[in-house]
């Protein structure tokens, strides 16, 4: 549309502005006698104000439809206003589901007939598109449960499995969000008694399929996890086995540095170079000097040997008494 004049003679049942200038929603507005709000504003409504019918019948509605690529998934905020029989719809970017309803208007003229089935139309496509997103989820999981499952999974493998399944999360979540709002909306037209009897049977058909997503999204919301604590499962079986390795180590190595510590200690020097013992020899002694005297008495020498009665130093409870030689 390039000006005003595009729209002369046209009677259109929808009007669709994607990022729509104040000039071009300053253009619709006078053609249609409608207030065309800013996309860009459309987040910052309250909930009791997404959905309410104006005094002179129009209806607005503000919805947040799925948009799921290969690099993110979010919610995108929709106005729709029904005036006069037109549906008006506002948003900031394209989405598929608008794109796919465009693609229906022009290879199947008639199939709808005024705004509202438009609207309905909409509304079903969206919900379509969610059921395929969730397959989509589906087969994310299944990768990560095959992976998950194997008898050994590394760090790495473990990191990416965690990687998937909250990518999986974050749609299965944006998917449960957008056919929830879709079923708000739905039931607002419903209690509105806005729609003619095939409509509302078109309504209530939608609603069955959105009740059928909610047991999927719940029972993905269960596998996520499961899945999640099956990895952290995987992570800590690899940590203890590192810690298994780093235990052995310190046992293997555990005698050479007490023997490295007793003979940097200032008493073991004195003693082995009084003595002139061998090392072996004066290691046995330090220790026995420290343990039991019984001990202590053998691997003294004859020379050194008095009566001695010492406080019990191996845990007996009458002490260890050395006899003189």
């Amino acid at each position: 549309m390039a000006g005003p004049e595009d729209l002369k003679n046209v009677h259109p049942i929808w009007v669709d502005l994607v990022a729509p200038t104040k000039k071009i929603r300053g253009w619709i507005g006078e053609m249609f006698d409608v207030e065309v709000p800013d996309p860009l504003t459309l987040t910052d409504l309250e909930a009791s104000a997404r959905f309410y019918v104006e005094d002179d019948g129009e209806v607005h509605l503000h919805s947040d439809f799925l948009l799921d690529t290969r690099d993110e998934s979010r919610n995108v905020p929709v106005a729709l206003i029904l005036h006069n029989e037109i549906l008006f719809t506002v948003r900031t970017e394209e989405l598929p589901v608008f794109r796919l309803q465009r693609a229906r208007a022009r290879t199947r003229p008639g199939y709808v007939t005024d705004g509202k089935d438009v609207l309905i139309d909409l509304y079903a496509a969206d919900v379509e598109y969610s059921a395929n997103a969730l397959e989509d989820v589906y087969g994310e999981l299944e990768k990560a449960g095959t992976q998950v499952l194997r008898s050994h999974v590394t760090d790495v493998e473990a990191s990416q499995i965690l990687a998937a399944v909250a990518e999986a999360e974050d749609l299965n979540g944006r998917t449960r969000r957008s056919v929830l709002d879709t079923r708000r909306a739905l039931s607002f037209l419903l209690r509105g008694k806005l729609l003619s009897d095939a409509q509302q049977l078109d309504v209530r058909e939608i609603l069955r399929d959105i009740e059928s997503l909610d047991g999927h999204t719940a029972f993905l919301f269960n596998k996520i996890n499961f899945l999640m604590d099956a990895t952290d499962s995987a992570i800590n079986i690899n940590q203890n086995k590192k810690i298994e390795r780093l235990t052995v180590l310190s046992v293997v190595f555990m005698p050479i540095n007490v023997l490295a510590g007793a003979g940097g200690m200032s008493e073991f020097s004195s003693m082995a170079q009084a003595l002139d013992w061998p090392m072996p020899l004066a290691y046995t002694g330090f220790f026995s000097r420290h343990g039991c005297g019984r001990i202590d008495h053998v691997f003294r020498p004859a020379s050194l040997r008095k009566a001695t009665t010492q406080a019990p130093a191996c845990g007996e409870p009458q002490g260890c008494l050395i006899q003189p030689a």
